[in-house]
């Protein structure tokens, strides 16, 4: 690694850690010649798909656009970072897992939307409104309808939590 300071090519690792949810790990290294320290992050190369939008055309995936509409859906509601970050890893994940060369721009939506439902029903709404291109106040209406019929975060979350304490009871 050359330093950032004098430009040496001899850097020496001075201590490692995880980082993030431990898919990073943080090197603090020191210059030979200079003295220097400084921090890098080390991240693992992932081959994610290449997305196939509506009109035929490809492109590689770009995690930021995904993070730009999921933050655009989630502008002014009350949800954390590390809440927005957790569901970019899960769908960057699940797209790496699934092997696939190439993926439709439809089904990243659909897998934006589940991670929205989870996180907040209103937030979740504005994405599908966009989405999906709600023509009319009944498209909107249609959809809230099947939201209150499907319990929302809030309760999920609780269920959850219930079925933690039942399984550290037993």
């Amino acid at each position: 690694m050359r330093c950032p300071f004098c430009g040496a090519q001899d850097t020496k690792v001075i201590d490692s850690r995880l980082a993030g949810e431990g898919d990073q790990i943080r090197r603090r290294r020191q210059c030979a010649v200079c003295q220097e320290r400084f921090t890098t992050y080390e991240t693992a190369e992932l081959n994610l798909p290449r997305v196939v939008k509506h009109d035929g055309s490809r492109t590689p995936f770009d995690g930021r656009k995904l993070r730009s509409g999921m933050m655009r859906a989630l502008e002014k509601r009350p949800v954390s970072t590390e809440q927005v970050e957790a569901a970019i890893n899960h769908i960057t994940r699940k797209l790496t897992a699934s092997g696939d060369r190439e993926i439709a721009s439809l089904e990243i939506g659909e897998m934006v939307m589940d991670e929205l439902k989870t996180l907040d029903q209103v937030a979740y709404v504005r994405f599908a409104s966009v989405y999906r291109k709600f023509e009319d106040v009944n498209a909107f209406r249609e959809e809230i309808d099947r939201l209150e019929s499907q319990p929302g975060p809030e309760a999920r979350r609780q269920q959850m939590d219930l079925l933690s304490r039942d399984k550290k009871d037993k």
